[in-house]
């Protein structure tokens, strides 16, 4: 099933579709979801709110299955900055088809949402929060895996 997984998530040539699938699958393994719009602050908000619903056919520590779920969040920071920034539609993304094509002609500018709007702090709060929530879970420090993806994720 991860091989199934990965393969299927790395091989959409979609990055908005690969995004909104990820948003949903985090969305949905959220004990608390939530309500903010597709941002930056919504992929900090799952670093420190999913839980582990994938299932796999062998036995994984958790810390595999945490160490998946990590690779998936980067997978959708980089989907959401490709589509939020490489995209001659960046931005406007939000705006519905209609109001988007008139932006578009009009050339303006996207602005960006106040839930974009991150700081360094927040960021490192978040992973910091994240360390200790699940290395007292572990009960044991990270193995180097984890502490790899959340700096890449950083």
């Amino acid at each position: 099933l991860l091989s199934s997984r990965e393969a299927f998530l790395n091989t959409m040539e979609s990055p908005l579709l690969r995004c909104k699938l990820l948003e949903q699958l985090f969305q949905h393994s959220c004990n608390t979801p939530t309500n903010l719009p597709l941002s930056l602050s919504k992929i900090l908000y799952f670093l420190s709110h999913f839980s582990l619903l994938l299932q796999h056919q062998e036995e994984t520590a958790r810390w595999q299955r945490w160490d998946e779920m990590l690779q998936y969040l980067t997978l959708m920071l980089l989907s959401y900055q490709n589509v939020m920034l490489a995209s001659p539609l960046a931005g406007h993304l939000r705006s519905s088809l209609i109001d988007r094509m008139d932006l578009i002609i009009q050339k303006a500018k996207p602005k960006l949402q106040d839930s974009d709007d991150i700081s360094q702090l927040d960021i490192e709060l978040n992973i910091q929060d994240f360390i200790n929530q699940k290395q007292h879970i572990l009960g044991q420090p990270f193995p180097l895996q984890i502490t790899e993806k959340l700096c890449m994720l950083q």
